[in-house]
């Protein structure tokens, strides 16, 4: 179990505030402060530094910040397989990203339900920024993400690379075959929404080509890929997306990639969890049974 003192420590890092962090955890604010410097002294290294009023991680901080959130998530996950596992099976709570919830994870995850009857499983589908916050605060244990995230807080295992391509309905006209990625400035751009891997991912490539969101004529915002892969298909706009989540409606004539000479990318499809974690071969063996 972890010290008491390590969860005072985890409250004043989310709050920066002892006040705040006092008033979530139902003590003194002298207790927080007595709590916190007598971590301090066990390690023999400041854990904030100050700047007026307000307070920062030192890097000892940032340090014991990462270990105290794997501690801390490693305990979530043991006691809820001590409470729930009766000896019996894993209680699985993951998550993944939209795009990969609506057209990749159910083949895969039928197939590990059929092997692993026994299991307890929970998926939940959010974009890429709510599911590192989820992993953080122990919601999940692992998630599959297509979006960026920082290899210093996750262990990582790729579950596949996949192209990412620019599509428009199968009869849609353009004023001039697009034959650069500027060609396609003066289209209706469908995307996703802030904090979406998919969204992360397109906006990063614009800005090697010198191009932002704002530079499109015309944007629409939706925060479902079913929603965009709708208004795809009534010829509303572009988009830009992972072949895997267009490819049966490519085949069947209902859209159609754009080949574009400066745009051509891969991404990866990766698990990640808590860097450091105790459970990390349990989480591997799970992620390659999901290959």
């Amino acid at each position: 179990m972890l010290d008491f003192r390590v969860y005072t420590f985890l409250a004043v890092c989310e709050y920066m505030n002892y006040t705040r962090a006092a008033e979530a955890l139902h003590i003194t604010q002298p207790a927080v402060s007595q709590h916190i410097r007598y971590l301090e002294n066990m390690y023999q290294v400041k854990l904030f530094l100050a700047e007026g009023k307000r307070i920062h991680l030192s890097p000892a901080g940032e340090r014991l910040l990462h270990a105290a959130i794997t501690l801390k998530n490693d305990e979530v996950f043991l006691r809820k397989q001590m409470l729930e596992g009766g000896g019996r099976g894993l209680s699985l709570r993951f998550g993944t990203t939209r795009t990969i919830g609506e057209s990749v994870i159910s083949a895969p995850l039928a197939r590990y339900i059929h092997s692993h009857p026994e299991d307890r499983i929970s998926v939940v589908i959010n974009n890429t920024d709510e599911l590192l916050h989820k992993l953080v605060s122990g919601e999940i244990q692992f998630a599959l993400v297509e979006g960026y995230y920082d290899d210093v807080d996750f262990d990582s295992m790729v579950f596949r690379t996949e192209p990412f391509i620019p599509v428009c309905a199968a009869g849609h006209v353009f004023a001039r075959k697009p034959v650069w990625l500027r060609d396609l400035l003066e289209e209706h751009l469908l995307i996703r929404e802030p904090g979406s891997g998919t969204r992360d991912i397109l906006e990063k490539n614009l800005d090697i080509k010198n191009i932002r969101l704002s530079d499109f004529a015309h944007i629409t915002e939706i925060g479902s890929m079913h929603v965009i892969l709708q208004l795809l298909e009534k010829d509303a706009g572009i988009t830009f997306l992972y072949r895997t989540a267009v490819e049966e409606g490519i085949k069947e004539g209902v859209f159609r990639e754009l080949e574009l000479r400066d745009f051509q990318m891969e991404h990866d499809f990766a698990f990640i969890w808590n860097k450091g974690s105790i459970y990390a071969d349990t989480y591997r063996m799970i992620c390659r049974e999901l290959q």
